[in-house]
């Protein structure tokens, strides 16, 4: 059987970034590289007298070369520092192992490092949608994963080299099902029946249920315009990329503030972050590449709202700022009012909060902090659906806190169908799958012509006989109970495994648990307004705590 496992070197908890090995067969590949420190990544570093170099992040005291690590290639997800941040201490250390990204995420990269000088040969930038060989038999396939420009959820395809069996690991990275302003989120239906064999998923926000992105949009925009109106200037500390352009091209597309006599001021590194996202227009989503062809995506001193660089100056009219994360805020607010608005769905605002501004002298400036929530993560709802919809063998939470992660593992609906794993820093998880749930590529593509008779109580499908000589069909009719569910215009069967009916009570009951026997199931959208999936598509074998049985069910 092929060697399969994960090792972990961080896996986001707090402060910690997301860097994972991932072992199949003889192939060791690093899933992202967030470490600050990459001491854990070298294998016995050779010492002398030598100064160290800093990029190894090991003690400066005799390191003079360093071992490099049993790593074959690099694949990184996304450009958020907690995902990339060691890239390039590695590559400048090791240039001989390969990294992988999307074209956006390559060209986002550098803004990592603002102080250094980042060649082009960092990364190697892959396409979308088409799997690539990067070593003899195990292909890598980028798949848009929505949550921030150029994230990828990642598949790799291993075919063993006796059996011809396609082993399959599908790493999420960070990923949003929902549409953001400037990212396309993750789409199901190109990966619904996937099956991969294994599963790494990021869990951050653990089982909680959010409103609808523009929920939330809105709720922002109506604070903002709350505080400008009782004459409050807004200051809001964001990471260099993804959140600050989502912010500022939300105020300069939003109903409320387009057309409004009103100045936004951009700091430091969130300004070359936004000139990094206009030499990616042609690959924002459609709306934004319209919104572009009439106006400037984020710089515009003429029409309003105005958009300019640097620091307010001092002047009576309330405005908008946006800076970075961890900049002073103290500089900012010296005359007037100010509200401070941090995102809470960051682990970094505690951090932030201690660089909030406090007036000295109260007649000058009043000063008030808020937290608000614009969710960058699929919530606990869909991120079941989203396992859900891949139907794993193997779970692995990371980025997350603990407790959050421990939330999704306990759940019964995950632990009596799926193998849960919880890596820690500093482990090695094997993965043994199951030889009956390798995806086997030779097996025929048969069809069989049947027929369907309706009676005035049930409907008959009838196959033949032959239909039976398939090795699929043991499987498949191994309990003799079977689901059926519309997917489009196509009607699904699929039959029911051992782990899913502990008795024909339970099975029913289990059964009748999920989206497609809840009464507010409607043409695959959920039409329930209590629910956090409100007219959003879902799977009929999704769930969520305002599930409401239809009459059948009962």
């Amino acid at each position: 059987m092929t060697h399969l496992a994960c090792y972990a070197y961080g896996v986001g908890h707090a402060d910690e970034g997301v860097c994972l090995r991932l072992e199949i067969d003889n192939y060791r590949i690093l899933l992202d590289c967030g470490l600050k420190n990459l001491a854990s990544l070298i294998d016995n570093p050779i010492t002398t007298a030598a100064s160290a170099s800093p990029l190894t992040g090991i003690a400066p005291s005799t390191v003079m070369s360093v071992a490099a690590p049993q790593i074959d290639c690099v694949i990184c997800s996304h450009a958020h520092t907690d995902h990339a941040y060691g890239l390039l201490a590695l590559h400048q250390t090791f240039p001989h192992i390969p990294i992988y990204a999307s074209h956006i995420t390559a060209h986002l990269l550098p803004l990592n490092w603002p102080e250094q000088t980042v060649q082009n040969t960092l990364c190697q930038a892959l396409p979308w949608r088409s799997p690539i060989e990067i070593f003899d038999r195990l292909t890598i396939e980028f798949i848009p994963a929505g949550h921030l420009p150029g994230a990828a959820a990642i598949l790799l395809s291993y075919r063993e080299p006796h059996s011809e069996r396609v082993m399959r690991v599908f790493y999420s990275g960070d990923f949003y099902l929902s549409n953001t302003r400037l990212a396309t989120g993750l789409r199901l239906e190109e990966i619904r029946g996937l099956m991969p064999d294994v599963l790494i998923l990021e869990g951050s926000y653990g089982t909680q249920r959010h409103p609808h992105r523009r929920q939330q949009e809105n709720r922002l925009m109506e604070r903002i315009a709350q505080a400008l109106h009782d004459q409050q200037s807004i200051l809001l500390p964001v990471p260099t990329i993804g959140l600050g352009q989502e912010l500022l091209f939300l105020l300069r597309s939003h109903y409320l503030f387009s057309g409004r006599n009103l100045d936004i001021w951009v700091q430091g590194l969130i300004a070359m972050g936004c000139d990094a996202y206009l030499d990616l227009i042609s690959q924002l989503p459609i709306a934004v590449q319209n919104f572009a062809q009439t106006q400037p995506l984020f710089w515009d001193e003429k029409v309003q709202p105005r958009v300019q660089r640097g620091q307010p100056p001092h002047q009576t009219e309330p405005c908008i700022v946006l800076t970075d994360a961890h900049t002073d805020l103290s500089h900012f607010c010296h005359h007037g009012q100010w509200l401070v608005l941090f995102p809470e769905a960051t682990t970094s605002t505690v951090e932030w909060k201690s660089h909030a501004p406090t007036a000295t002298d109260p007649s000058e400036a009043i000063v008030t902090a808020e937290t608000y929530w614009l969710s960058e993560h699929s919530d606990g709802n869909t991120t079941l659906q989203l396992i859900h919809s891949l139907r794993p063998q193997h779970v692995l939470f990371v980025h997350g806190a603990s407790d959050t992660l421990a939330d999704f593992a306990h759940l019964d609906e995950l632990s009596s169908r799926y193998k849960i794993h919880m890596p820690q820093p500093g482990t090695l998880v094997e993965l043994p799958v199951a030889e009956s749930a390798i995806v086997d590529t030779n097996l025929p593509e048969t069809r069989y012509a049947g027929e369907v008779a309706e009676t005035t109580t049930e409907i008959l499908i009838s196959l033949p006989i032959d239909f039976t000589l398939d090795p699929r069909w043991k499987s498949f009719a191994d309990t003799g109970v079977v689901e059926a569910y519309w997917q489009d215009q196509q009607l699904i069967i699929r039959g029911m495994a051992p782990t899913e009916l502990t008795s024909n009570n339970a099975g029913a009951s289990q059964l009748s648990r999920n989206c497609l026997s809840c009464q507010f199931y409607r043409n695959q959208r959920c039409n329930n307004q209590d629910s956090p999936l409100f007219q959003l598509q879902v799977t009929p074998d999704g769930y969520c705590l305002e599930f409401a049985a239809t009459d059948i069910a009962n």
